[in-house]
């Protein structure tokens, strides 16, 4: 294993993707980077950038319902959905943050940042997705364990896809075309998963996240009827839920989509193999920082699933160079192209259906 000082100074130039699989290392590979990490104090919390980023992203909503107010009963309205289907991504990335415990040092804290951004304010049920993306983080593009790549709508294997029936099997053959059109059925979707989670849950936390998710409902409601007749509010409600779940799916889907996904029957991966090789980052400034909710450094987020979010490109060039000291592909590319990529493997994952016609 490379001494730790040897293996974060080095500076070699990012391939945009994974060409090969390193060879198992004896030991930890990881060990020396967390320690590094560990030493520049990038795992320390930042509280007062998240009580400022919070704080100006809840009064962009309160401004953006005061402007719904001011305008009224007008399909002019109807064009704030877009900025608020921004501001409610937004929302979700600060839940996303406050569920890895990224935010706050102590876990009822974190919870109640965690159920006020994601029940209250967006109705999506923070104890499902704290389970369900838990269980992604631990093993990334497994077919058995991560829910992101288990059978529904879409499918991520040729397996998977030769097992479709029906009109399951017209919708992989076609899945790459229609992804796009599918998300903007995901903003609504994620609510109904919400309250089918809720059977799961213990008593306790049942009442509080069902009482929160029935509140967002009953007040995103009385807020809409109020400003907008039924006819104008429906509209509003659906372009709103639309943009919003296209904007989460395509935060989402340059991170793993096409990437390596371990053999179920094969060697386990060390955490540094498991989360690199299956991992993608995102090129570009901070209008794709703040755009993707600081996303696009999915290796550094996977590695250090509690690391503050301004953290993340700071650690970056620790890890790239540590990746490419032990001889672990590190893959970097841009937006559009983690976009063609993703697009390229769901078209893939159909192509013998297609064929089968």
């Amino acid at each position: 294993m490379p001494h730790a000082s040897t293996t974060l100074t080095s500076t070699t130039p990012t391939s945009t993707t994974p060409t090969s699989t390193a060879e198992p290392r004896a030991g930890s590979d990881f060990a020396p980077l967390l320690r590094a990490v560990r030493e520049q104090g990038l795992l320390d919390r930042r509280i007062g950038w998240y009580a400022a980023g919070t704080t100006a992203n809840l009064l962009a909503l309160a401004g953006t319902v005061a402007a719904m107010v001011l305008v009224g009963d007008s399909w002019w309205t109807v064009l704030l959905a877009v900025p608020l289907a921004v501001l409610w991504a937004r929302t979700a990335f600060f839940g996303h943050d406050a569920g890895h415990a990224q935010i706050t040092r102590g876990k009822r804290a974190g919870r109640a940042v965690g159920l006020l951004h994601s029940n209250l304010l967006l109705g999506l049920s923070y104890g499902w997705w704290n389970d369900k993306h838990n269980r992604h983080h631990a093993n990334p593009n497994h077919v058995d364990k991560d829910p992101d790549v288990g059978v529904g709508a879409l499918v991520w294997t040729q397996q998977q896809a030769e097992q479709r029936a029906g009109f399951a099997r017209w919708l992989t053959r076609n899945q790459a075309r229609l992804f796009l059109p599918m998300l903007l059925l995901e903003g609504i979707a994620l609510k109904v998963y919400g309250f089918q989670d809720l059977k799961r849950q213990a008593p306790r936390e049942r009442a509080v996240e069902g009482l929160l998710l029935v509140a967002h409902l009953v007040g995103y409601a009385a807020l809409l009827l109020s400003v907008l007749s039924p006819g104008r509010a429906l509209v509003f409600a659906l372009v709103h839920h639309a943009l919003f779940g296209l904007h989460l799916g395509l935060t989402f889907a340059p991170n793993h989509k096409g990437m390596e996904m371990p053999d179920p029957d094969g060697e386990g991966w060390g955490h540094l193999r498991r989360q690199v090789l299956t991992s993608r980052n995102v090129r570009g400034g901070l209008v794709t920082d703040w755009a993707l909710g600081g996303l696009n450094y999915q290796i550094e987020h996977h590695l250090f699933p509690n690391m503050p979010r301004p953290h993340l490109r700071l650690a970056q060039p620790l890890v790239r160079a540590h990746c490419a000291a032990v001889g672990i592909p590190y893959a970097e590319t841009s937006l559009l192209d983690s976009y063609r990529q993703a697009f390229r493997h769901m078209h893939e994952v159909g192509a013998p259906l297609r064929s089968a016609q």
